[in-house]
């Protein structure tokens, strides 16, 4: 085991060596300060959820606002206003929820900013790909694999260290944007309480939760294809040693799955598409699933036997080949 710890550690070092490394961190921490500026000067004060001591009273203007809107676009012979029309109908059954059970909704603030940048984990899975595809693919480009091989550690063990440090940087980068989002919105908007209560519509109905559990839960659902698409990288990284084909390939896969499943979804065999099972969340949020005859076993069991299949060609193609001609 301490052999392993040294590897993975080794691993780590590697991967913080790089100036691209820090470049990501610093990338993801511009993106944030931008998207606070961004939502402060387009939305600003007025326009951003606010509430004072007559909460109660806000709320009840909201919803008649709300509700004569829907009768004027219901009453408008244009068409395109249904969006607006459900959204506005959920907001109004979350502002009788507070109301009825005397919940002081949260202003937006440090929390709400931190739950918004849970979209930023796309950009978290694009560096995963980025640093999975190159851990292996680099090896050979700068010629120490050879070096590395020699090593009385079995070829299992240097790749599982090289994929458990993927996804420690996966980790550690979550972690960077959620304490840089936090702080940054508490600067920003400040901070109403340490984990003010939310109202949230799921599949069971209206829930009070909270934004730290609804980011980690969104976060958790998006990791599913950060997971895949980073193992994905790995693999071909593996077998072909090359770190842009690998990124090429898993980007325009990770952008372009849904599409695909899309335009072939009135197949039956496209239920068994990766893809088609990664969003898991669809069967938590009410949404249900893709096509028919999907569930939630039925894409945990898809999605667990394209990461066995994704590791196991990883490990046949590290552990045999021979790296004498390289």
């Amino acid at each position: 085991m301490s052999n392993f710890m040294q590897l993975i550690k080794n691993e780590q070092n590697k991967i913080y060596r790089l100036k691209s490394t820090w470049a990501m961190y610093i990338i993801l921490f511009l993106l944030v300060i931008a998207g606070a500026i961004i939502t402060k000067v387009a939305f600003d004060d007025i326009h951003l959820p606010s509430y004072s001591e007559n909460w109660e009273q806000e709320l009840t203007e909201s919803n008649e606002r709300m509700q004569q809107e829907n009768q004027s676009w219901s009453e408008d012979d244009a068409s395109g206003w249904e969006y607006m029309i459900e959204y506005n109908e959920e907001q109004i059954a979350i502002n009788e929820y507070y109301l009825e059970n005397q919940i002081e909704p949260p202003s937006y603030d440090g929390w709400s900013y931190l739950f918004d940048n849970s979209m930023l984990s796309s950009i978290i899975s694009l560096f995963t790909i980025i640093i999975g595809a190159g851990i292996i693919a680099n090896e050979y480009k700068w010629g120490t694999i050879k070096l590395l091989l020699i090593r009385p550690v079995s070829r299992t063990k240097i790749l599982l260290s090289k994929y458990v440090s993927v996804l420690i940087f996966a980790l550690s980068a979550l972690v960077f944007m959620m304490i840089g989002s936090l702080l940054v919105g508490a600067i920003f908007f400040g901070l109403n309480g340490m984990n003010p209560t939310l109202v949230m519509n799921s599949a069971d109905g209206l829930v009070e939760t909270s934004y730290l559990i609804e980011f980690l839960k969104e976060f958790g659902f998006s990791s599913v294809n950060l997971i895949m698409m980073a193992t994905f990288a790995f693999m071909i990284s593996t077998i072909f040693r090359s770190s842009s084909f690998s990124i090429g390939i898993a980007i325009f896969l990770m952008l372009s799955g849904n599409t695909i499943v899309q335009f072939v979804s009135q197949y039956d065999w496209a239920k068994y598409i990766l893809f088609a099972n990664t969003d898991l969340s669809r069967y938590f949020n009410g949404i249900g699933p893709l096509m028919d005859g999907m569930t939630l076993g039925f894409s945990i069991t898809v999605l667990i036997v394209y990461y066995l299949v994704f590791i196991g060609l990883a490990w046949i193609s590290f552990t045999k080949r021979d790296v004498a001609g390289n």
